[in-house]
């Protein structure tokens, strides 16, 4: 995984940076509602709303250079691709986690998802990430519930990796939405990175 280090004396966010690192809680969530009529008539050509969205997601991820940031102790660095990591229920009715590399090519990335969250599928491999890589998302899809809000377990104030949870998509008057929601470190994130990902997630959604 490659990055690049964040110099923190000329970081506009360093102030946020170091006063956000001292909370105890420093994470919150956001959850918004986004359209996704246009992928749900794409449905009939084949296209997978599932794997749809993880590129969505993707996208949007990339677009904003903060949810690539990454701190260590008091360093803080970004990395140049993320890779996302999904639970994904397998066939003996446990789940395991799947990673599947950002690509910015639709049809590439879906292809290698396909075969990669398969594979996860006919296992038994939990495969968490025990600390030792930082170049993730963590990603859920809850496709049971049209849900308000929701938050993630969290293992303490030191883990920055963002989260990223959708529901169950739902007509409303003629038009399919869901819910979906993106936890994030305060001391790398603020709400206007937060506002930037929505807008970028739901750009691509609407052009599939």
């Amino acid at each position: 995984m490659t990055h690049q280090i964040i110099n923190l004396e000329t970081w506009p966010r360093a102030k946020q940076f170091h006063f956000f690192r001292t909370y105890k809680q420093p994470h919150y969530a956001t959850t918004t509602r986004l359209d996704v009529t246009h992928l749900m008539a794409r449905k009939a050509d084949g296209l997978s709303p599932y794997r749809s969205c993880l590129f969505a997601i993707g996208a949007g991820l990339h677009k904003v250079p903060e949810l690539s940031m990454r701190f260590r102790g008091e360093t803080v660095v970004a990395h140049d691709m993320i890779t996302l990591s999904m639970t994904v229920p397998t066939d003996a009715g446990s789940f395991g986690y799947a990673y599947v590399p950002f690509v910015a090519d639709f049809g590439t990335f879906e292809s290698q998802a396909k075969i990669l969250i398969e594979a996860v599928a006919a296992g038994d491999a939990l495969d968490a990430n025990s600390g030792e890589r930082d170049d993730l998302a963590y990603l859920s899809c809850m496709p049971w519930l049209d849900y308000t809000s929701i938050n993630n377990a969290l293992p303490g104030p030191d883990d920055c990796i963002p989260r990223i949870t959708w529901g169950k998509i739902v007509e409303r008057d003629g038009r399919w939405e869901m819910a979906m929601t993106l936890e994030v470190h305060h001391a790398l994130v603020d709400g206007a990175q937060v506002g930037a990902y929505f807008v970028a997630v739901q750009d691509v959604l609407g052009a599939l």
